[in-house]
């Protein structure tokens, strides 16, 4: 792993101030909830979060992200509190950066880097680890200036530094051969991988999918009664895990891996897609939704693009509206200018909306209270049921 440049260190309580733009078309309250998830990412990561900073703007500025003048306000906080971070909640070119660094006087980090060096701290087998490690190389390739004062001292053998060669050169040389040897390392592990997938015979698979910290792993831990590690914090879970699960006389393949995320960056995506072909090769997904969210529509609508860019958008999907324990609806001002959202409907009426007239089959449970899992179990049943008797059509003791 990339220890150098972890980008938090967590040796003691440190603080970040937290910076985003309204575009324009965007609603305050909407920015405010982004601002409080790159928060609850923060603490993930070991750091306080303290202040949030927002400015309207059409577009980014494109030399220092925000106006001249919203960054002197920042930079004049920065001092009188002693802020350690300042966290940007979209991804900063490396100019934008630099830029701001200066400003500020502090390191600043952007929403990409926040996130890959909680994957960083997350990942625990060797598998997570080079696919989190390729993903850091690829994000700090074009951020080398500035950021490593260098790699390796030299780099032995004749002919290996021409003459003239700069310090940058050669560090870009030098992780371009790592990414390079990352990826190899990937595609060895990724052949085993397939291999045990295909050792797995033809028993029916669902996959868990859902936007991090919707309680996947808890559903796991009830329906497979195992013990897969779940916290209340961001990407608990980075490595896929499969359990054997038999409701009744049928028996299924469950498996449950990283959450997604808003912005769930390009890189990370990239490597971690041999990890979600137990997403594209499932005869299921179980997209598990914390309904408990004020902003859960639009995670829901996060999923469903990652879901379309993985290639994973036509598998049957079973909507499990979990955390009704804490559930509170919004009261509704009729009077009010703004269109009534989900969140301002009850549980009973939310049943009687969209999310479960549609044709994807859906139930509403707590999992920490288990409540409807039962219903859940028998839900479950039924869909496997079905998939079975198609590849088994001789298994009469299914009827």
């Amino acid at each position: 792993m990339i220890k150098k440049e972890q980008i938090i260190k967590g040796r003691h309580e440190e603080t970040a101030a937290f910076v985003a733009i309204i575009p324009q078309g965007v609603d305050d309250r909407e920015v405010a909830e982004y601002l409080e998830e790159l928060q609850f990412l923060a603490e993930t990561a070991g750091v306080k979060g303290e202040k949030s900073f927002t400015q309207k703007l059409q577009k980014p500025n494109t030399r220092t992200y925000i106006g001249r003048g919203k960054l002197e306000e920042i930079a004049a906080y920065i001092e009188d509190n002693g802020i350690d971070y300042l966290i940007f909640d979209d991804e900063l070119s490396p100019s934008q950066l630099r830029n701001i660094e200066q400003a500020v006087g502090i390191r600043v980090i952007d929403r990409t880097g926040l996130i890959l060096d909680i994957f960083a701290q997350r990942a625990k087998t060797a598998y997570a680890k080079t696919q989190v490690e390729l993903a850091q190389y690829q994000y700090l390739l074009p951020r080398l200036t500035g950021m490593w004062t260098h790699l390796e001292r030299q780099r032995g053998g004749i002919s290996m530094r021409g003459p003239g060669e700069t310090q940058l050169e050669t560090d870009r040389r030098i992780v371009l051969d790592k990414i390079a040897k990352l990826k190899e390392q990937l595609k060895k592990i990724d052949r085993q991988m397939a291999s045990q997938r295909g050792n797995r015979g033809s028993l029916v698979r669902i996959s868990l999918v859902g936007y991090t910290n919707v309680g996947k792993s808890t559903i796991m831990n009830l329906l497979a009664k195992s013990d897969v590690f779940a916290e209340d914090k961001l990407f608990a879970t980075l490595d896929t895990t499969v359990r054997k699960v038999v409701i009744g006389n049928v028996p299924f393949l469950l498996s449950d891996t990283v959450g997604f995320i808003r912005k769930l960056p390009t890189q990370l995506v990239e490597s971690f897609k041999s990890t979600l072909d137990e997403v594209r090769e499932a005869d299921i997904l179980m997209h598990v939704v914390d309904i408990s969210h004020p902003n859960f529509e639009e995670h829901i609508r996060v999923v469903n693009q990652t879901l379309l860019e993985i290639g994973a958008q036509e598998k049957p999907l079973f909507m499990v509206f979990n955390k009704i324990d804490a559930y509170h609806h919004e009261k509704y001002d009729e009077f009010s200018m703004q269109e009534k959202k989900l969140s301002n409907y009850s549980i009973d009426e939310l049943k009687e909306t969209w999310i479960s007239k549609e044709h994807t089959p859906c139930i509403f449970i707590s999992a920490i209270e288990k409540t409807n899992i039962e219903k859940l179990r028998s839900d479950l049943y039924k869909m496997v049921a079905e998939i079975h008797a198609g590849r088994y059509p001789f298994d009469n003791f299914l009827w």
